[in-house]
């Protein structure tokens, strides 16, 4: 018994009428054996007129006797009825492997109706099109090696470095504390290479969590976990393919994932999580690490194979404290940046804010700067910044020593200027080393913009012992 047979006669007709409007069927001649009313009443007939008939003879410029002979479906066929240009479908009936007859439906009664749904689709299309045109622009590189800014001997001799490796398909190591524009070296790097129009893919191997890390690098299978996007979903290895993958901060990567990572750079293809297809790929890799990753290979924290294989080329960017002399150069472009942002044009700094941006040692590095600079920007009314529009860490600080050089110099600073204030007002120890800490824990959350975990790293501790003193001191 074929399933159709349980729906009632009587049901057939309605059927057809509820899913189509303007339905006709023809036997293999091209006699008309069936077509419904909204059928005739669009071409002006009735059913009584029609059926028995040549389907030529009654619906303009039809098709459906060719159909009917050949066997091939027409899909969204222009067909003129009445003047207007309808949009027909037409398809073969077959039976036992003979073809027997075709059926065909009209979708549109008039341009109206046609434009109207023409407008939906277009509107779709034209949506389709801006974000395929957004991922494409967002995988290209934003910056090239005019953007790097600096004359220093030891920053141009890295940038000298990256640009003679830039054509070359070897990994590129990265290392520079966080702030020193690791990720602008690789977009430069792949801007000047010979992939420049393939995609370009950054990685922040700390932000992801560890078991989200592989699906992420390697993409996975439809129904791989739970919560799977429906069809699967590549990898960034994948969406990289003939281009760069940027895989920043290498050194927090797990050990369970870095010696997956080796195995696909090794065999040059990758295997999505709940998949067992190979997928070739071709990537060139760069990464970056603010770690000493020497010293965590003699740890057991990081696969000497894997350091082998990234670390064909080399370069060490220089912190901004080490080339101060690139400091008034990189905050002009900084301020060309912001001014975009703010819509603000002509703004500059005074001589005595240049000293002492020339005289601070920028743990954060230009991020902090940029921060800097974003913060006066904010309070400026005029197109000069002055000393009283920098933060107060900055305001209230003359020189800085000779050996400042990090964050723990600040802390020392601030310690010694809480001790230095008058008997009579002397705290005790536990509370003048409380607020010491509480002050550079604020402090690195300004240098970081807010990022816990880079605060975290800047001071050197757990990423758990950071939140409980946040939590402790009630800093948010």
């Amino acid at each position: 018994m074929r399933a159709f047979d349980k729906v009632p006669n009587s049901w057939h007709e309605q059927i057809i009428n509820l899913l189509a409007e303007r339905v006709v069927i023809v036997d293999d001649n091209g006699i008309i054996l069936y077509i419904n009313e909204g059928y005739c009443e669009f071409i002006g007939t009735t059913m009584e007129e029609a059926i028995g008939r040549q389907v030529q003879d009654v619906i303009e410029n039809s098709r459906m006797h060719i159909v009917a002979q050949t066997g091939v479906k027409e899909l969204a066929s222009v067909q003129q009825i009445n003047g207007s240009e309808m949009i027909a479908n037409r398809f073969p009936i077959v039976e036992e492997e003979q073809i027997v007859g075709a059926v065909g439906n009209v979708m549109f009664r008039n341009p109206e109706e046609w434009r109207m749904y023409k407008s939906k689709i277009q509107s779709l299309v034209d949506e389709l099109n801006y974000y395929q045109a957004k991922v494409q622009r967002d995988l290209q590189s934003k910056y090239s090696f005019q953007d790097l800014i600096g004359d220093s001997p030891n920053f141009l001799a890295a940038k000298t470095l990256a640009q003679r490796v830039s054509r070359s398909d070897s990994s590129v190591l990265l290392i520079g504390e966080s702030g020193t524009g690791k990720e602008l070296f690789a977009h430069a790097i792949h801007h000047d290479s010979n992939r420049t129009a393939a995609p370009f893919v950054a990685i922040n191997c700390s932000s992801i969590p560890e078991h989200l890390l592989e699906s992420e690098l390697f993409g996975y299978e439809d129904g791989a976990f739970t919560g799977a996007k429906k069809g699967g979903k590549k990898g960034q290895f994948e969406l990289a393919s003939d281009g760069t993958l940027f895989l920043d901060e290498i050194g927090d990567m797990p050990l369970t994932m870095q010696s997956k990572l080796l195995r696909v750079l090794q065999e040059k293809e990758v295997v999505r999580v709940g998949g067992h297809k190979s997928i070739p790929v071709d990537v060139r890799i760069i990464a970056a690490t603010h770690r000493n990753l020497e010293r965590m290979v003699e740890k057991g924290d990081f696969r000497q194979d894997l350091y082998y294989r990234l670390n064909v080329i080399k370069i060490d960017i220089p912190p901004l404290r080490m080339r101060k002399e690139d400091i008034p150069a990189v905050a002009k472009r900084l301020l060309k940046k912001l001014e975009a942002r703010f819509f603000r044009n002509g703004i500059e700094l005074s001589i005595e804010v240049t000293e002492r941006l020339m005289q601070h040692s920028w743990p954060g590095n230009i991020r902090e700067l940029e921060n800097v600079l974003e913060r006066s920007i904010n309070v400026l009314d005029g197109k000069t910044i002055l000393l009283m529009h920098l933060p107060l860490y900055l305001r209230d600080r003359e020189t800085e020593g000779g050996n400042a050089g990090n964050l723990h110099n600040e802390q020392t600073v601030s310690l010694s200027n809480i001790l230095s204030t008058e008997p009579k007002n002397i705290l005790p120890l536990k509370e003048t080393l409380v607020q010491a800490e509480k002050q550079a824990i604020e402090q690195a959350l300004v240098v970081t913009k807010g990022n816990k975990l880079e605060a975290a790293k800047l001071l050197e501790i757990g990423k758990t012992s950071f939140y409980d003193k946040c939590k402790l001191y009630d800093i948010n």
